[in-house]
């Protein structure tokens, strides 16, 4: 006969993962967060050491990297308006990021998915905050366009927003519908 103590998780080991994990919900995702932070960081920083500010260096026909400064919000919104916007998408982000992490907290074991794409939003969103709070403007780097139609220059932590915001649309489009189907058939 087998006696559940012969094996190294027994169950007051599980129910005490268990309870660990929904007491913390997602948060163990945050290293993603902090990894897109410093990846951000150090190619914002190398970026600031070898780019001449406004010199495009091409790599492709359709991609440069190209230092720019940008004192607003997505795509330069409000780069214009005098300073006072620095602190305005500070707070923002700040507020995003409080929402973020409590949302990551209140996650369940099965979404992992969600939890994902929530960390590499959050991530993108401190790593542009620190940017704006530290120097005043966020450093952009990436440079993407065909012919003479550019869109707008960017850095891996809008990259980040970014893929985590459309993981977002596929999580409330697809994988939530038909996770509710999966629940209507039991």
């Amino acid at each position: 006969m087998v006696d559940k103590d012969d094996f190294p998780m027994s169950e007051n080991t599980m129910s005490a993962s268990t309870a660990t994990e929904k007491k913390s919900g997602k948060l163990v995702w945050l290293w993603l967060s902090l990894l897109v932070v410093g990846l951000d960081q150090v190619s914002k920083q190398l970026a600031t050491a070898f780019l001449e500010y406004a010199r495009p260096v091409e790599l492709l026909p359709v991609f440069d990297l190209t230092l720019l400064h940008n004192t607003g919000a997505a795509f330069s919104f409000l780069a214009s308006a005098g300073g006072w916007q620095r602190w305005l998408f500070a707070l923002l982000a700040a507020g995003v990021s409080v929402v973020l992490t409590v949302w990551l907290k209140r996650l369940k074991a099965h979404e992992t998915w969600l939890a994902i794409a929530l960390a590499l939003v959050l991530g993108g969103a401190l790593g542009n905050l620190y940017d704006r709070v530290v120097l005043g403007y966020v450093v952009d780097f990436i440079s993407v366009h065909y012919q003479r139609h550019y869109f707008p220059a960017f850095n891996l932590a809008d990259s980040g927003i970014t893929i985590g915001a459309v993981m977002l649309i596929i999580d409330t489009v697809w994988l939530s519908r038909k996770s509710a189907s999966g629940n209507e058939d039991e």
